[in-house]
């Protein structure tokens, strides 16, 4: 049944700001909705002769006469950023204490549904993948401002500006939604505070594109979920000044989780247009309004609150005129479908099925363009129908030539190319490569006697860090440990490993999450097995169970 449509405004006036808290006992509303999280979009074209300085006042010029005064200023930035001083480091109690206590949790993918089931609460996992997940928005309403403290703040923003290098166009976008029209407003080179906060201050919304990278808690997080999802995690983060839209309505490719961090904002959210927008491969164009139609949703999402909506689902969300906005929107299951797995598969088959089986490799019929084809499909000819079986029987054959198994293995590798790289807790760190006590100290080398032995026991930093996969002729280890925190800064990480040394690796890979000693390896050699714990250890896809 389609939901009524409300106003923004009159569905405003329904939440009163002046009712007492409610008692804490309160559980949280459920309701389905649905979520923004926009791809980048193309930017307003940069002349190359004019400089930085004058481009820029430019661009400020023309987005104050586009962009109406909100009704209600904010008091100013330096209030609003000191007011969330304590969340600079993006350490908040409620985040900071789970996240601790996640650390302590032995097995990585069960830290990975931990933390899920604490963004969806009081949503049950199951009940979530089985009923709404790739289905319809579901919308967590809490009345707790602080849910979700800790985990980026308008004065982590802010310090990132300050003391990171972000750059224009790929850390951020300056962006605007008026009259119907989107722009993006970039300029070339470093995003400073100066230049920043004035495009803010003129109405423009900003964009961190990958927070991932300045904010350690950010980190932590996507790190944890992409073992949840099987598929990378990644994050934006969105500032928006009150009574402004930032971005036209449009679907997305991803599914997203909408965590509302600060102030509010006015969301509506629309069911796909077509059957073939239902989870699409790709992200749409912007919309006019009239193209989109009537909401299936229309909430105020505010500080704590967790809007979900699938890949396909029409949204857009603009400003109250009294309060600033800040989400961060956590995004998965890119390109991560039954036919983006096909696309693999069927080629390879295809390439196996004629090298080993005649029956592909026939001619085809002297005479088949005479009634095949679109300037024939009108003919009702038997050659036709004999035509199509053979093709149907074919098709059928081909899924006996199917390397299913390297094909995964080929979504695996992009997988871990996307990964980001675990976050060591402290435990983790003092057992693993990166906290060896090795150093330089009074004039000379300390604590470098360290050896691994064959009773060290030993295990992967992560259920998910490592995979093991045939490219042919040999095998190789491929691993997330060396990846950065940027996407795909670094090349895909992956060595080469020694037949006789197989065995002991997949051992290993399936013995997750107990530590086993390193005796054990089935290896024929005993050295071998020390110098393979060794090259693991270096290479940070094994720690130890206690302190070297």
């Amino acid at each position: 049944m389609e939901r009524q449509h409300m106003s923004a405004f009159a569905l405003y006036k329904t939440l009163s700001t002046d009712l007492p808290a409610p008692p804490p006992a309160k559980k949280p509303s459920l309701q389905v909705a649905a979520k923004k999280k926009k791809k980048k979009e193309n930017g307003v074209a940069v002349s190359k002769t004019i400089t930085v300085k004058a481009q820029i006042k430019t661009e400020k010029k023309k987005i104050r006469k586009k962009m109406p005064k909100c009704a209600k200023k904010e008091e100013s930035l330096k209030r609003m950023t000191d007011e969330e001083e304590e969340c600079v480091n993006g350490d908040g109690e409620s985040l900071d204490a789970l996240l601790v206590q996640l650390a302590g949790v032995n097995n990585s993918r069960e830290r990975a549904s931990q933390l899920f089931q604490w963004i969806i609460s009081p949503i049950p996992a199951k009940a979530f993948f089985r009923d709404t997940w790739e289905k319809k928005p579901i919308l967590v309403q809490r009345k707790n401002p602080d849910y979700y403290k800790g985990l980026f703040s308008t004065a982590e923003f802010d310090r990132i500006l300050r003391q990171e290098d972000v750059q224009y166009g790929v850390n951020l976008d300056v962006t605007s939604y008026t009259n119907g029209k989107r722009e993006t407003h970039n300029p070339p080179g470093r995003a400073l505070p100066f230049t920043v906060w004035d495009f803010y201050e003129s109405g423009c919304s900003l964009r961190l594109l990958n927070p991932q990278a300045f904010s350690s808690t950010v980190w932590n997080v996507l790190s944890t979920l992409q073992e949840q999802f099987g598929s990378m995690a990644g994050a934006n983060v969105y500032l928006t000044p009150p009574g402004t839209q930032g971005f036209a309505p449009h679907y997305d490719d991803i599914e997203a989780f909408v965590v509302q961090l600060e102030g509010k904002k006015h969301w509506r959210v629309y069911n796909p247009r077509t059957e073939d927008e239902v989870l699409p491969v790709l992200s749409s164009p912007n919309f006019d309004q009239a193209e989109i139609g009537k909401p299936i949703l229309e909430v105020v999402l505010e500080a704590g609150d967790l809007l979900y909506f699938p890949r396909g689902f029409i949204h857009q969300g603009d400003c109250l005129p009294d309060v600033h906005s800040l989400h961060i929107t956590i995004s998965s299951f890119q390109k991560n479908s039954w036919g983006d797995l096909l696309h693999k598969v069927v080629p390879a088959a295809l390439e196996i099925a004629m090298e080993e089986d005649v029956e592909f490799r026939q001619g085809l019929p002297l005479d088949y363009l005479t009634y095949m084809g679109v300037q024939n499909s009108d003919k009702d000819d038997p050659r036709r129908t004999k035509f199509f079986s053979r093709i149907e029987n074919l098709m059928k054959k081909l899924t006996n030539y199917a390397p299913i198994d390297a094909a995964v293995d080929q979504k695996a590798r992009h997988f871990l190319h996307d990964c980001l790289p675990p976050m060591l807790s402290s435990e983790e760190l003092a057992s693993s490569v990166q906290g060896a006590p090795v150093r330089w100290e009074r004039g000379k080398v300390m604590d470098a006697g360290a050896r691994i032995t064959s009773q060290t026991r030993v295990r992967l930093i992560r259920a998910g860090c490592a995979r093991l996969c045939s490219d042919g002729d040999t095998v190789h280890l491929y691993y997330t440990t060396d990846n950065s925190r940027v996407y795909h800064k670094e090349e895909l990480k992956s060595f080469e490993i020694k037949p006789e040394h197989t065995d002991a690796i997949e051992s290993l890979i399936h013995s997750y999450p107990k530590f086993v000693s390193v005796g054990s390896f089935p290896c024929d050699l005993a050295e071998d097995r020390i110098s393979l714990a060794e090259l693991l250890f270096e290479r940070g896809i094994i720690h130890t169970a206690a302190r070297l």
